[in-house]
């Protein structure tokens, strides 16, 4: 049994839990069992997330047993099994009103806002938890909230099979993203300046891969669409100058979504957005698609297994923040188990 929390900026503590929190009257009180590392924990490890505050419990990927509940709550059992959407929204806001509580004007996000599922147990809204049916094993379930940032990123976009999508980086989200986007018939194109990542996009589905260390990706992109260039860009690394870039190589009509940021300006032609009226989309989180990727998952229509490259037992948590800090190209998705 066992909490890990970022207490200051690169002080990561592992220390024995915290008392089991009893759950409110829409809560459960959820038993983790297997819990993934994601690229905003090390942020925040790092004190280059802009929202966390310290101390912090960090951990918004995790799926558990339901060990307790609320007593208004009626859709969900002790005994349950299911994966935790980290949105907290308000309801009442502009965004929450429109239907997008992924950016709640007083948004909470496990891990990030409050204390999230690097510990044995937590409270959680009842409304926040996604069944997870029997044939679905739970270190698979715990993949469920990534890829609900790339199914959000493409609802936001629009996707079909008739796309030609072009994805930056190689990563997790970019990973995630190349998944996704096949599911639906389009063909992809992923670049990346680790030539092992480009073997791991391969294997995901990747029709074309792209070296940037080595070519010039405007020059390699130019002949898609009959020379118009791709139809759907994905950025997911956040680098300023690929927003410029993207938005020069990208075809008429074309459409460009943001999943990673930056504080720093970019230089950005309005003429070639006008020019080609293309479609520039923020994506942030999820807005309710967890319960879309478990069916994805049930179904056998995403099988991303592979995504899983280690697995650490929670006491050995610093070890898989080591590896991931020293050796990124060796990772993927590194998981925390909390059950054994």
């Amino acid at each position: 049994m066992v909490t890990i929390a970022v207490e200051t900026p690169r002080v990561l503590r592992i220390f024995d839990p915290v008392p089991v929190e009893r759950p409110d009257p829409d809560e459960v009180l959820v038993r983790v069992q297997r819990a993934g590392i994601c690229g905003s924990d090390m942020h925040i490890l790092h004190g280059s997330n802009p929202f966390a505050r310290y101390p912090r419990v960090i951990g918004h990927e995790f799926a558990g047993v339901i060990e307790a509940i609320g007593p208004d709550v009626d859709s969900l059992n002790v005994g349950q099994r299911v994966v935790v959407d980290p949105v907290v929204s308000c309801g009442q806001c502009y965004a929450c009103r429109v239907g997008r509580p992924n950016v709640c004007g007083h948004l909470q996000v496990f891990g990030v806002h409050r204390d999230g599922g690097f510990r044995d147990r937590l409270a959680v809204p009842a409304a926040n938890c996604i069944s997870v049916p029997d044939r679905v094993p739970i270190e698979i379930a715990a993949l469920a909230e990534p890829f609900s940032i790339a199914a959000n990123v493409l609802s936001r976009t629009g996707i079909d099979k008739g796309d030609t999508v072009f994805i930056y980086g190689a990563g997790t989200v970019g990973l995630t993203v190349l998944q996704v986007a096949k599911l639906h018939g389009a063909r992809c194109i992923v670049a990346d300046l680790d030539a092992a990542r480009l073997d791991r996009a391969r294997g995901f589905g990747a029709d074309v891969t792209i070296n940037s260390a080595e070519e010039r990706v405007s020059e390699r992109i130019a002949g898609e669409y009959g020379g118009l260039g791709p139809s759907l860009i994905i950025d997911g690394a956040g680098v300023p100058a690929l927003l410029e870039e993207a938005c020069r190589i990208a075809s008429p009509a074309g459409r460009i979504g943001l999943l990673g940021f930056s504080p720093a300006p970019c230089n950005i032609s309005q003429q070639e957005i006008v020019k080609k009226e293309l479609t520039l989309v923020g994506s942030r989180l999820n807005c309710r698609l967890l319960p879309t990727i478990m069916d994805w998952l049930a179904s056998g229509r995403l099988t991303p297994a592979g995504m899983i490259t280690q697995t650490y037992s929670a006491r050995d948590a610093q070890a898989a923040f080591d590896l991931i800090e020293q050796h990124p190209e060796r990772t993927v998705k590194v998981q925390l188990d909390f059950a054994n």
